[in-house]
């Protein structure tokens, strides 16, 4: 009992979390002036979704979750899946964009606007934005992400400074993730570019290459990989053991994300495609013949 609530601590980020809350919560409330009340309680459904995605980050950085991530890999790579998974997909299902917006003075949001849709100081911003919105690029970029923070050098770095493991590697696991689901949940008002095909091959891929993270981590190796975990003062577990135990989250908690994610996004693509062989013939590039018309349906025709 004494690891839950032992070892709870203060992060800044809470001032930043509480600030978005006030922030969504002005914008909702400036939209519901104006909206229908059909439309107002499907923002306010919304939010929860948005709040759970932000209470969920203040775990990972305010729990004793970030403290025993310092002494033991499986924690930590708990701590990794919920940053890249879990909470950047609560907040995109919750679309706080247009909310977040709102919450602004007129004034400030006017400007803000201009200056970052228009600003030359923003060119590289919104570059990037558009390069990462990309359907196969945010896809890419995650597991590009995942993977090579999970590079023993790269790793080993963000452990023994803090601020590349908050401001590098945590931030680009969470950004990463953003732009991933992006691309599987609608997010009024951003659209998913990649087709439900695309989706799917997005989901399954993204999941084998945690499977082969995990695999490269316990199967393929005979010892621990990152040096801050070996000979820690307190700490009984072996680090190749703890190793193997973090390899073992990894390949399972990859389904409690994915599967789900799966069966919503191929219900939706049988859906827009009428049924699954249309689907399955869309897959592999197939496409179903065009009955002829009958002579009554031609032009001039009876």
């Amino acid at each position: 009992m004494s690891l839950l609530v032992e070892h709870w601590s203060f992060d800044p980020f809470l001032l930043v979390v509480a600030a978005l809350v006030v922030l969504h919560e002005r914008g909702l409330a400036s939209l519901a002036r104006r909206s229908r009340p059909q439309r107002t309680r499907r923002r306010r459904a919304r939010s929860f979704a948005f709040y759970a995605g932000l209470a969920l980050l203040l775990v990972t950085v305010e729990s004793p979750i970030d403290y025993w991530a310092d002494y033991y890999f499986y924690i930590h790579m708990i701590e990794h899946i919920v940053i890249m998974f879990f909470a950047p997909m609560l907040v995109v299902a919750g679309a706080p964009w247009i909310p977040l917006v709102h919450g602004l003075p007129v004034g400030l949001r006017r400007r803000a606007g201009r200056a970052v849709l228009l600003g030359s100081w923003a060119r590289p911003l919104r570059a990037a934005g558009r390069f990462l919105g990309r359907g196969a690029v945010a896809v890419v970029a995650l597991n590009v992400v995942m993977v090579a923070w999970h590079l023993p050098v790269l790793f080993d770095l963000a452990e023994r400074n803090q601020y590349v493991h908050i401001w590098l590697m945590h931030a680009s696991f969470f950004v990463t993730g953003v732009f991933f689901w992006l691309q599987i949940i609608p997010s009024y008002p951003i659209k998913p570019k990649l087709s439900g095909v695309g989706q799917t091959v997005a989901i399954v891929s993204t999941n084998v290459v945690m499977f082969l993270l995990a695999m490269a981590l316990s199967i393929f190796s005979t010892h621990s990989w990152y040096a801050p975990y070996d000979h820690l003062r307190g700490v009984t577990l072996s680090p190749f053991a703890d190793q193997q135990i973090g390899a073992a989250i990894l390949w399972v908690c990859g389904d409690f994300w994915a599967l789900p994610a799966l069966i919503v996004v191929i219900k939706r693509a049988i859906e827009q495609e009428g049924d699954l062989n249309a689907l399955i013939e869309r897959a592999v590039g197939r496409r179903r013949p065009v009955a002829p018309l009958a002579p009554s349906e031609l032009p001039g025709g009876g």
